[in-house]
Parts: C-alpha cells; structure tokens; sequence
C-alpha cells in the first residue's frame, strides 16, 4: 500500500491490572456505620481492590500496559507516546506519571504526559492518541487509566469510601489504513460551573498543603452524591443519543454498551433509557467499584479476556467525571 494512503486510529489492543486485595462490603461495615445490604442497594457494589502502601500508581499501570503491548505484538521500542489519564499521580504535578511509566517499562525518548479528566480520562486520552496519529505524528499510542483511588480517600466518610477502588487498563492505539477499524467518533465535553460536585479541594494553588489542610481533610476526595447521579444520568443519555445519531447508528447495533462503572443505579438508568438489552451492557462495577479513568479499559479487558470482546465487534464508551467532564466514543476492536 502507498505510504500516501489515509492513516487512521485503531484499538489495537487491551490489558488491565487490579491488585490482589480485596476490600470487601463486609470489611467496611467494620470500618464505617454502612451495611452490604445499603452498599449493594445504592450502588450495586460488592468488593474494590486495593492496592498496598508501597504500590504506586504507575505500578499498576505498567502491569496493565505489558499486557496490552504484548497483546498488540508490539515492542517496547514501537511506543512512540506514553499517555497517562490519572487523577491519583506518583507525585502531586510532577514528573508526570506517564514519565514514570516509561521509564519502568524501559521506554526511552518518547513524549510521555498525564491527562486529568477524572472518570471521563481514558475517553479524553482516545482522543487525543486519535488526534496525534490521524495527523500521521505517532503511530503507536499506548495509552493508560490507573488510579490509586484508596490514596485520596477517607475511610472514614461512608459517602465516597464505600464507592471507589484501585487498578488500571490499557491500550494500543495504532496507526491502520483500514477503515473498517478506525475509531469512528469521539465526543468529549466538560462544565467547569459544577466543579464542587466532585472535587479533591487539597492540595493546589487555592489551597495549598498545610496544618489547617490536614486538620480538615481537604486532601480526601469530596463527592455531591445526590446531585452528581442526577446530573450523570441526565448528561450521559443526552451524550449518548447525540453520538448514535450523528453517526446513523441504532443503539441495537452496539455489540457492547461499556459505560464508566461508578453506580450500578446511573448504569441502570442510562441503558433503560437507551433501551439497551441487558446482553449488551458491560458491568464491573460490582468486583471492582468505582476506579475512575481506568473503569472503561478495565470493563473493556474483562469482556475480552472472557472471550465476549471479538475483532469488529462495535463497542460504545461513555462516561462522566469530576470537571465536570463528559465523553462518548464509538469504535470497533481491532485487536486479536
């Protein structure tokens, strides 16, 4: 083929990484006033991983992506940019995690940076690996979601620790000049006028470490959770409707519906009312909880690695995070 051909963006491949311990419902009715029959009610959550105190962020993430350069028959060497979405980075705003990354996994001189976009990162970072190869500057994107959620959050409040858990997935995004497997559309968004809804206010430039910080627990991540599920449902549905029909496509064409696993309920809701049969909708969010930006390539590996995921198969991402930010993706697997 002519090296003058259209190039396009592919999901060449999938990996995922959770650690080995498990934070069940029954352990954190010892820890806060809650009950597994609440948790389950509320959110459809049974058990998170958690990572140990001397696993980073990054750790999780290169065992995600060896997976998923392997998958992909690639070598390390064929990476040409690293991106990292995280909101829970080895180190509070630099180096970036995606550095670190590289670095681990033997990458050398290769752009490399973070995204912060919360739940709707891995989304975001589609776009931007589309981005940089359609304009034909990278042709192998390995692009990563990892969160230590349990780093940034207060076992103490039963609100927000009983949602989230840690881990990360991973993705080759390739250069292809077939067209039948290029991602097709990406939709992302953001509202910046409901920043409170969903916030780590600690620490940063309004209010940077200090006693009174620590006092306060402005450190912990911070959750509207009754106002957040309304305005998810809401936003989610709207993004979701937009996408299919810019695109001429039927909600019953999707082969897999894999939205942000954060509450069953939000899931629950934006599949009725897509009308969304119950085989195409991906779940997780009971073993792993709510991981943030690595919830959708986790989602994706689990139904690959149980042998649902199939090259072609057309696959629809949406999710919603703190921002707010919002996303929507359309595109089939390419992998093997």
């Amino acid at each position: 083929m002519s090296s003058s051909q259209r190039k396009y963006a592919s999901m060449r491949s999938i990996g995922a990484y959770v650690p080995p311990r498990i934070l069940s419902n029954a352990d954190l009715e010892k820890m806060v006033d809650t009950s597994d029959e609440w948790i389950l009610k509320r959110t459809g959550i049974s058990e998170r991983h958690i990572a140990d105190d001397d696993v980073a962020t990054s750790d999780l993430a290169v065992e995600a992506a060896r997976d998923a350069i392997a998958r992909a028959e690639l070598e390390t060497g064929d990476i040409d940019l690293v991106l990292c979405a995280t909101v829970t980075p080895d180190y509070f705003n630099m180096p970036a995690t995606a550095c670190i990354i590289s670095d681990k996994l033997g990458i050398r001189n290769v752009q490399a940076f973070d995204i912060s976009a919360a739940c709707s990162g891995f989304v975001y970072g589609l776009s931007i690996a589309k981005a940089f190869i359609e304009s034909g500057m990278k042709r192998n994107v390995l692009l990563i979601g990892a969160e230590k959620f349990s780093s940034i959050v207060d076992y103490t409040d039963r609100s927000t620790c009983i949602l989230f858990g840690d881990g990360a997935g991973a993705a080759v995004i390739a250069a292809t000049e077939d067209s039948g497997e290029r991602i097709i559309d990406i939709h992302a968004s953001a509202d910046g006028s409901y920043a409170d809804f969903l916030m780590t206010p600690a620490p940063g430039s309004v209010n940077p470490c200090s006693q009174k910080v620590l006092e306060e627990g402005l450190q912990y991540v911070k959750m509207k959770g009754n106002e957040t599920f309304k305005l998810a449902v809401k936003t989610l549905t709207k993004d979701v409707r937009e996408i299919l029909e810019h695109n001429g496509i039927q909600a019953e064409e999707i082969d897999h519906f894999i939205p942000h696993q954060a509450n069953y309920r939000i899931i629950k809701a934006v599949g009725d009312a897509l009308k969304m049969r119950e085989d195409q909708i991906v779940l997780t969010v009971q073993k792993y909880g709510n991981t943030s930006a690595a919830s959708i390539p986790m989602a994706i590996n689990d139904i690959y690695e149980e042998g649902r995921l199939r090259y072609g198969d057309l696959m629809l991402l949406d999710t919603f995070g703190g921002g707010l930010t919002w996303a929507s993706a359309l595109l089939p697997f390419a992998g093997k």
